[in-house]
């Protein structure tokens, strides 16, 4: 799918590739939401949790640190919960942590039965049904764990952030969005890397690793919440600017 040139490229700059994730991700959360308006963030959020699910399991090494893949999916959950609560209140932010919710549990439930269900035995067929069976299975195998643990920080984490988000927005009004942007975000990244480390990785790794694991998480964590200001802040000026023209 992606041509060997690139392939070869991002393989010798990982921190590079890491960074274009980043954008594209972040980019792609602004795309919907321009096009879909408050649906879009939805399934934003919907969108991202399960593919930080499903790529939780992965580790990589970014400047030196070893870290989920996840992480940076994980994180535009929060930057599209932040852009909810700016725009269109308390109420839809958390509608949309429990639209989250919902979905998370529905993957898990329908990988499940998928794993239920043997390989073809076609001659013809076999072997390559086997292999992709085999792959499965070894994805989907880590992913109950995962989303269990997931899903407890998210859903912890995620209405502390919609609380903390407000709770900044009533002491400052309508000024210091970057503040209100970055600390609840970086106060409920507290409480979800914690969550999930000691119940994603603890007893898969020893404790000091899944806290190392933790600990470097949330120092990328900390990097995304900076770096999505700027987008937040395309954000809300794109809904007051389109809530203008529906005006006049």
């Amino acid at each position: 799918m992606i041509p060997q040139a690139v392939v070869d490229f991002y393989a010798v700059n990982q921190e590079l590739l890491w960074l274009t994730t980043l954008f594209i991700d972040l980019g792609c959360t602004l795309v919907l939401y321009r096009f879909f308006g408050k649906a879009g963030l939805q399934v934003a959020i919907a969108l991202a949790i399960v593919l930080a699910n499903l790529q939780g399991p992965k580790l990589t090494i970014i400047f030196g640190l070893q870290t989920s893949l996840g992480v940076i999916f994980y994180s535009s959950i929060f930057f599209a919960t932040d852009v909810l609560s700016e725009n269109y209140g308390k109420e839809a932010a958390n509608k949309a942590v429990r639209m989250g919710f919902a979905v998370s549990v529905i993957v898990l439930v329908m990988l499940s039965l998928a794993l239920l269900y043997l390989p073809s035995t076609k001659p013809e067929t076999a072997a390559f049904s086997a292999s992709i069976h085999e792959s499965f299975v070894t994805i989907v195998n880590f992913t109950p764990r995962f989303i269990f643990g997931s899903l407890l920080a998210y859903f912890i984490s995620q209405h502390f952030d919609v609380w903390a988000f407000h709770k900044i927005k009533s002491i400052t009004g309508d000024r210091w969005l970057w503040l209100r942007n970055n600390g609840s975000t970086l106060g409920s990244q507290v409480i979800d890397t914690t969550i999930y480390s000691l119940v994603a990785w603890w007893g898969i790794v020893d404790l000091k690793t899944a806290l190392a694991l933790g600990g470097a998480k949330y120092l990328f964590k900390v990097v995304i919440a900076a770096f999505d200001t700027l987008f937040i802040y395309w954000a809300r000026y794109s809904f007051r600017h389109r809530a203008a023209l529906e005006a006049s």
